[in-house]
């Protein structure tokens, strides 16, 4: 039988960066909240922090930097007094060379070697001179960017190890929205400058955010800002309910109240909302809405890229100095390399092991998801030694974190997929809003789903549809503008509907 639940203002799906963020500003605003997480344990979605015997995992590498002052705030509002700065080191790997990255024009040139320099310069210019005018996918857009030598180089490999699919067969969507900012001749020309000691100006993320040179991170990893909203959502008599998934949602077509069943090992709660906000994954939503949308079938051809992180123990202080490397190599299928002392001293607990997270990307399902832990840390062990990172012999300890439905996927049909699906759900329940990563399929960062959260409160608060939350994140150059805490009129124009009304722009 169901534990029925009382009745709140807004029932949230999801406990990651924006259903968290959504809870906290509800509850500061004195609205009654529950969230439901299917996880049992951790809050934070890909954000969260798993800690084992003292280990801290980062799923993936968060780095806490935005240009939008209220983000900013609120990461400083939610956890005052744990961020530490730390300096960003990244570097590549390519046939058995490292590369720093942002890429420094000597170090460059002298690996790759005079003659394999000279095309990559000649491919660029040609890309320039002859770009191709019909930009359809991932690799026409980068070819049309970099020339076709530095995209067989830098971008095909590490790609398509991300995604398991051809570049040719991915939107260029993804490239506008992740590289777009990233100039390879401003790049170069920097790196030349810095080389020859003409630029001693820290690159802050203000011109490129991409070549970020400094972040700020909490000591204990980015789970410790989710833990902290929830506890205070907690602590103020709202809810968040750990283990338990969405299990059915219909509206009640006189009042207009949602009635939201959600299942966990202790049977269902049933929650009764006037408004609903989800960042599930938009198929898990669809399936779940009673009766059935007409697009379910466009919302169930959505794809996902599910990712497992292998940690290593490994005896030593600290084996390289990088917060990570992105490895371009196709003799091994380890995709990128955290260490994690290198984030903060703080999520490794022994200081004479170093701990290391190995990023494969991979299929629910697949060989690499399916793997014993077991046969995963072995393969974790061979690859560290085969791109001579480590000796097997000085591996103490592993462990292994899998996130499914890690990084939407931009396919061809994708962007219609999901037009058709919101369109019909913005049409029917203006009371549901959608939210965050999954949630608006979208491969965007914590910050961008952060600000689809506030801006989303807003609305609910209003009583009205006063911000277009699909327009956060449609246009990168968002992130471009202005600088870090600097919340210009053109930022706040860019995060917000086009019909909306100029006097409620200056007040919100």
């Amino acid at each position: 039988m169901p534990r029925n639940d009382h009745n709140v203002d807004v029932a949230i799906i999801g406990a990651g960066p924006a259903g968290l963020t959504a809870a906290y500003l509800l509850t500061k605003k004195g609205y009654s909240v529950t969230v439901i997480e299917k996880d049992t344990v951790y809050v934070g979605g890909i954000s969260r922090t798993v800690e084992l015997n003292g280990f801290r995992f980062d799923i993936g590498g968060h780095r806490f930097f935005s240009k939008s002052k209220e983000v900013v705030d609120l990461w400083s509002e939610i956890l005052p007094d744990d961020f530490i700065q730390r300096p960003r080191m990244s570097r590549i790997y390519y046939e058995g060379k490292f590369y720093s990255y942002p890429l420094r024009a000597f170090e460059a040139l002298w690996n790759l070697g005079f003659w394999r320099s000279s095309l990559c310069m000649a491919s660029f210019a040609k890309a320039r001179l002859f770009p191709n005018r019909n930009v359809r996918s991932f690799q026409d857009w980068t070819v049309n960017a970099f020339g076709h030598k530095l995209f067989s180089i830098f971008f095909k490999t590490y790609t398509e190890k991300v995604w398991g699919m051809p570049c040719d067969e991915m939107s260029a969507d993804w490239a506008a929205q992740r590289i777009k900012g990233l100039s390879l001749w401003g790049a170069v020309v920097d790196g030349l400058k810095r080389s020859l000691g003409l630029n001693k100006r820290p690159n802050d993320g203000m011109a490129t955010k991409t070549l970020l040179e400094s972040f700020r991170y909490p000591r204990l990893g980015p789970g410790m800002m989710w833990e902290a909203a929830r506890d205070f959502v907690v602590e103020r008599g709202n809810r968040v309910l750990m283990g338990h998934s969405l299990d059915k949602l219909s509206q009640d077509q006189g009042s207009g109240r949602w009635r939201m069943t959600a299942r966990s090992r202790e049977g269902e709660v049933v929650i009764n909302a006037g408004h609903v906000i989800s960042s599930a994954p938009m198929p898990e939503l669809a399936a779940r809405i009673h009766p059935l949308p007409a697009t379910l079938g466009n919302a169930m051809e959505l794809k996902f890229r599910d990712f497992l992180t292998v940690a290593l123990m490994v005896r030593g202080e600290d084996i390289f100095p990088d917060n990570w490397i992105y490895i371009h190599d196709s003799k091994v299928q380890v995709g990128r390399i955290q260490n994690f002392r290198s984030w903060s001293p703080e999520m490794v607990p022994d200081p004479d092991l170093a701990c290391v997270g190995l990023e494969y990307f991979c299929f629910e399902g697949d060989g690499l998801w399916s793997s014993s832990d077991a046969d995963l840390i072995a393969l974790a062990t061979k690859e560290m030694a085969l791109l001579g990172l480590c000796d097997p012999d000085d591996v103490v300890g592993g462990a292994v974190v899998r996130q499914e439905k890690a990084y939407p996927v931009y396919d061809d049909a994708y962007a219609a997929n999901v037009l058709a699906m919101r369109t019909e759900l913005q049409q029917l329940y203006p009371t549901l809003h959608l939210v965050g990563r999954n949630g608006m399929h979208r491969y965007n960062n914590q910050d961008h789903a952060m600000m689809t959260a506030m801006l989303t409160v807003r609305n609910i608060e209003a009583g009205e549809q006063l911000y277009d939350i699909w327009a956060v994140n449609e246009d990168a150059e968002y992130h471009e503008a202005g600088d870090e805490g600097q919340d210009v009129q053109g930022q706040r124009a860019a995060l917000t509907s086009e019909r909306l009304v100029p006097s409620r722009l200056q007040a919100a």
